[in-house]
């Protein structure tokens, strides 16, 4: 079912009238339906022990996507067997990581969204929805990484920026935000996260011209609770990094789910890019709040503190990848820490309380932007600009790394997470802002580059060293992230086409199965009476796997 475009911030349709409308494809909840009902409390989101349910995008909100199931192991790894292949037939490629509750499994493509029997793989409903057409840039691309669920509703955004809430027995829909409007080149790439009563949404667009926000909504009618713009209005802290009318189109984009603590209320959501991209002459000084780290009181948007990890960025080092918290001691005393593996090539810890900078360290043998960071976490210019001529910047356009998910275990005490190596020729030149189109000022070129590669890295955050490195062989095409388990198993997607499992003490490979396909996503894992599996998406099809 394909709904007009809401004019404004308001609903489209009101829940009574919605409720009375059945997406295509649509099967009932009395066929059969597996697991107890679903419903999923604010308790349940905080819990931090993922055991049987995957609840939320990054399995709870510390986003160390760590699972405490411990039925498959290092030694019994080996006799893993795929259990069933979905196949999503109206999807690009699939950048989705499912939600499991209840022996239910929430998978969505593009605009689209499944519900699957966990065990077996077969759809329980279909809630159908047409891409839009005319989208800028990523949002062109329809990816969707996945859904929101509190009580008995699930949240998704839609690639034109729709928050849409469903009934998760069903699939009818219940209502239907447009939370991004008055400028065709937003769109929305994400997942929704659900803190308390609310329920947090951002966009893309970093790279075309849009203005970049954080917004909350009343998860039972979808009014607007609060917005939090990362391009400051003219008047406000860092406006003077925008001239004009440039703060409308700072980017600053909020694409990637945050992390939250409830212990101090308060979420940890990144940003990315400014824009134009590669010219900065119209965007002068540091250009809050982009490439930034934003802590928010999830009850009013209030920012609390923030932390910009690449100050009037010139090379689309978005900082959208997930601020990892991690409680540990940490010099000396307990330490409330976020680790971030970050897009320009180092890995920060941030102390969550405060924000204060803890410790920057390199990464990237490679990288060329950057002579070092200071002691207030600051970087130190190298003098790399993009010109009419191009410039070799390592890392490149895509970053060192990226939003596919890293991962720390409890066991270990490592995190870890998948890193590209590639160098990029910048290019420089004035263009104005027009909607519909890109606004990137110029571009990039890739180079041959023989010593291109992904690496898998483990680092201890407590010792500020590198455990072990893992170069993956293969096209270095795949975007995939990794999960760790209770009994020492590190997950990913490698470069060979491959689900993969490693030891996580070592790095060393214990197994592998052939998807045929590059994996984009990044790995879950859940449970049905006592069997675990893991799940995830690769080219347009998700794979389940788990013991015979």
């Amino acid at each position: 079912m394909h709904l007009p475009r809401c004019p404004k911030l308001s609903l489209c349709l009101s829940p009574l009238i919605a409720s009375l409308l059945l997406p295509i494809n649509i099967r009932a909840q009395s066929e059969n339906q597996p697991g107890t009902p679903v419903n999923i409390t604010a308790r349940d989101l905080e819990a931090r022990s993922i055991q049987s349910n995957w609840p939320s995008y990054n399995g709870d909100y510390t986003g160390r996507r760590y699972s405490s199931l411990a039925e498959i192991t290092p030694d019994n790894v080996s006799q893993m067997r795929v259990q069933w292949v979905f196949h999503a037939r109206s999807a690009g490629i699939l950048e989705v990581t499912p939600v499991v509750v209840g022996g239910i499994m929430y998978v969505t493509a593009s605009n689209d969204l499944y519900a699957i029997d966990a065990r077996t793989g077969s759809v329980l409903w279909h809630h159908s929805r047409q891409i839009t057409e005319g989208l800028v840039d990523d949002a062109s691309g329809h990816i969707n990484r996945g859904v929101a669920v509190l009580g008995n509703r699930l949240y998704m955004e839609t690639d034109n920026a729709h928050l849409l809430c469903l009934d998760a027995r069903s699939g009818n829909l219940l209502w239907d935000v447009a939370y991004a409007t008055g400028n065709r080149n937003y769109g929305a790439t994400s997942v929704p996260l659900v803190v308390k009563d609310k329920v947090i949404v951002g966009s893309s667009g970093g790279d075309d011209g849009v203005r970049g926000f954080i917004a909350a909504f009343d998860p039972a009618t979808g009014k607007e609770l609060w917005r939090f713009w990362t391009i400051p209005a003219p008047g406000e802290k860092g406006s003077s990094s925008w001239p004009g009318d440039m703060y409308m189109h700072g980017g600053g984009t909020t694409w990637m789910p945050g992390t939250y603590d409830p212990e101090l209320n308060t979420i940890y959501w990144g940003t990315s890019n400014p824009s134009p991209d590669f010219e900065g002459s119209v965007r002068p000084g540091d250009d809050l709040y982009t490439d930034s780290l934003l802590a928010l009181d999830p009850d009013t948007g209030k920012l609390r503190w923030y932390f910009q990890f690449t100050p009037h960025d010139l090379y689309d080092y978005d900082s959208t990848e997930t601020p990892v918290l991690i409680d540990a001691v940490y010099e000396g005393g307990p330490r409330k820490l976020i680790v971030e593996a970050n897009r320009n090539g180092f890995i920060y810890i941030l102390d969550r309380a405060t924000g204060k900078f803890l410790s920057a360290k390199q990464f990237d043998p490679q990288e060329n932007w950057a002579k070092g960071i200071d002691d207030q976490g600051r970087p130190i210019s190298a003098g790399k600009v993009p010109s009419a001529e191009g410039a070799r910047v390592c890392p490149g356009f895509a970053g060192a790394t990226n939003w596919y998910s890293p991962s720390y275990s409890e066991k270990t005490r490592l995190f870890y997470f998948m890193s590209l190596r590639e160098c990029t020729i910048y290019l420089e030149k004035v263009e104005p802002f027009q909607q519909g189109r890109e606004y990137y000022s110029t571009g990039t070129k890739r180079v041959p580059d023989e010593n291109a590669q992904n690496v898998l890295i483990a680092y201890n955050p407590l010792t500020d060293t590198f455990a072990w490195e893992v170069p993956q062989t293969g096209s270095h095409h795949a975007f995939t992230g990794v999960m760790t388990t209770a009994t020492g198993l590190l997950l990913f997607g490698d470069e060979s086409n491959s689900f993969e499992a490693a030891d996580a003490v070592t790095g060393k490979s214990l197994w592998h199965f052939n998807m045929g396909q590059s994996p984009h996503s990044s790995p879950m894992s859940y449970a049905i009476d006592g069997k675990q599996y893991f799940a995830i998406a690769a080219g347009n099809d998700l794979f389940a796997f788990g013991l015979p």
